[in-house]
This record gives C-alpha cells, structure tokens and sequence, in this order.
C-alpha cells in the first residue's frame, strides 16, 4: 500500500450464504472497490466450507486471505481449562474469529488508515447486531440491509452468480466449526452419519471436558454418547419430521417465488442469536 492510500476494504467471508451473497453484492455493484475478502480459519471447519470458497474465489477473480489464529483451538481448550465454549461463554469466538481480525486490522489502523468492513446482515434481521467497532478508524457498513435485501433476496443473489448454495446447507443451517454449540439435534445426528470422524472428535473433546468439571456438553441436556444411540437417533427424527411437517402446512405459496427457498433448520427450532463472525 503506497503512503497516499489512506482507505482500505475489508468483508468477512464465514463459508454461510449470507456473507457470500454480500462478497458478491459488492463485486457486481461496487467493482471500484478494492476490496480484501478474508476467512479467518479455525482449522475446525466443514471441508464443504473449504470448497465453497474455492467456488467463490473463481467468482470474485482474486483470493480469500486466510487468516489463521497463531493458536489453535487445542490450545485456547486447554487456557479455558477443557471447558467447551457455549453459548454462555462463546471464547471460541473470541479467540479464533475476532482475535485474529484484530490482530489483522490493527496495523492498518495504527498507520492513520480508514478501514470500512462490510458486515452481511441481512434487511430482515433486526435482532443482528454487527462486529462492534472499537476504533474510530474502522467504520461498519451493512450493504445487505441498506439494500433491502432479505433471505430470499440473499439467495437469488447466489443463484444469479451461478454459486448456489454451500452444499452443507442440505442438511445444516450454518457455517463454522464441525462441532459447533449452536447446532440443532438433528444437525448432529446428521454430522454423525456425513462426517463420523468428526463427531467422534467432538465426542472425545466432550468426554474430556466432562473429566475436567465442565458443566456443559456440547448438545444442551444430554452429551453426544446418549443423542447417538439409535433409539434417541430415532425420536430425534420423528421429532425433526413432525416440526418440518408444521412448517409446510403453514407456508403460503408465493407466485413470484414458484421455487420456495429452503426451510432452514433456524425455522423449525426458532432463530437463535447466534456467533455473528462465525455463522454469516
């Protein structure tokens, strides 16, 4: 960046639809922009979300910078005392997302630079909240909501870049960690069956928290030994079957949307108020 630069544009890119949809938003309507496109890598994700972004750099034209953490998981679990994160204490966030963006940032900032970070919140999610800016450099901007755009709308965008969806949303409303406190039963009973080494890692994480005192297991409730026996598999998909069920009686069809979008599995279980870097 030579001295006379003084802006600079950033957009985070979680592997979920939403952020995709906005990453190509600002390509077709803003292309003066030069924008960084950035993914902040856990080292736990989805290997769909590696391949959606493969698809969505071929779109864009330029490479996603991957920022990783200088420490892993592994080692922000044993600083935490083998307790899980959870949606009480959601230090995975903060330590393997946010941190490393900070740390990423804060240069450009020291040097006088203005950086505007595009933030995907959709029109129709009032209960977001944004990346909370800490410095007066870094201005927030949410383009998705400034054009109205809401679920639908986000996924006609996708559609219209040829991109699609990510292929994990056949069976999981969100991006980010395999393992991730956030998922539904029925999205772990899925992990189980699509990803087996991944829901053993889970399980043995689990196992070794509990070991340490920690009060929480990764599904609310129960631990992942007891939602994997197949007589709780079981209810777990009648109970999955009947919500789903409910949800198609009362959708209306709409004329000008003959292909109704998908019924996500936020939907069916009520919209939580979740990690906004990790599930975007």
């Amino acid at each position: 960046m030579s001295a006379l630069e003084t802006k600079r544009h950033v957009l985070g890119l979680s592997g979920g639809r939403d952020s995709a949809a906005l990453a190509v938003f600002m390509r077709e309507h803003h292309p003066e922009l030069d924008i960084d496109y950035f993914f902040t890598d856990t080292g736990k994700e989805l290997p769909e979300v590696y391949e959606f972004l493969v698809k969505l750099e071929g779109f864009l034209g330029k490479p996603i910078l991957r920022l990783n953490p200088d420490r892993d998981f592994d080692f922000w679990l044993k600083q935490f005392n083998n307790f899980l994160p959870s949606p009480q204490t959601r230090w995975c966030t903060r330590q393997l997302k946010l941190r490393p963006f900070e740390q990423w940032v804060r240069p450009m900032l020291e040097s006088g630079t203005t950086v505007y970070s595009y933030v995907a919140i959709r029109a129709d999610e009032e209960y977001r909240e944004g990346y909370t800016s800490k410095h007066d450099n870094l201005i927030v901007r949410l383009p998705l909501k400034d054009a109205g755009i809401d679920k639908p709308g986000v996924l006609d965008v996708l559609e219209g870049a040829g991109l699609g969806l990510p292929q994990y949303y056949e069976w999981r409303t969100r991006s980010g960690c395999t393992f991730c406190f956030f998922q539904q039963k029925i999205e772990w009973v899925r992990l189980m069956e699509r990803h087996p080494d991944y829901f053993e890692e889970a399980k043995r994480y689990e196992k070794t928290a509990v070991e340490h005192g920690s009060p929480f297991t990764w599904s609310r409730g129960e631990s992942l030994d007891d939602l994997a026996k197949p007589e709780r598999v079981d209810q777990i998909r009648a109970e999955h079957r009947r919500r789903l069920e409910r949800a198609r009686s009362k959708r209306l069809p709409n004329p000008l949307r003959p292909n109704a979008e998908p019924i996500d599995i936020d939907d069916l279980y009520g919209q939580t108020k979740v990690c906004l870097a990790c599930h975007k």
